[in-house]
């Protein structure tokens, strides 16, 4: 297990996002995969950033594990900021026109069809949020 504790800026994102591909670099993921756990942090952590200690900052943990058969990388998100299931939001109605949907929950809705397993549990005060991508 590798971990970045880090401001939950959304300037951080570029860091988050290359800690996490050092390590997927190292594992020879496809680039694919790669790319697809790119916007899920871009999303995750831009979300944490926005909305966990609105108007303040504070931290966040980025924890990316390994783990075999089969090969894959979870991706863990944790903050201390307000409770938000992310996941408990209603999918958007991607057959409506963007004009005709509501605002909001595209990205997370991405976020879903692209990984493997998504979950979210609120600990001891902590917003966890994991992603798992098979590799």
């Amino acid at each position: 297990m590798k971990e970045l504790k880090i401001d939950a800026t959304v300037e951080n994102i570029e860091k988050v996002t290359a800690f996490v591909d050092e390590q997927l670099t190292q594992l020879n993921c496809p680039m694919k995969a790669q790319m697809q756990i790119n916007i899920a942090i871009d999303e995750l952590f831009g979300n944490i950033a926005h909305y966990a200690y609105n108007p303040k900052t504070g931290s966040a943990t980025v924890r990316i594990d390994v783990l075999e058969d089969p090969l894959s990388v979870v991706v863990t998100f944790i903050d201390n900021g307000k409770a938000y299931d992310p996941l408990a939001r209603k999918d958007p109605d991607v057959a409506l026109t963007a004009e005709e949907r509501e605002i909001g929950g595209l990205g997370i809705y991405m976020v879903k069809k692209s990984m493997d397993e998504i979950s979210y549990e609120y600990k001891d005060g902590q917003n966890i949020l994991r992603i798992k991508k098979k590799i």
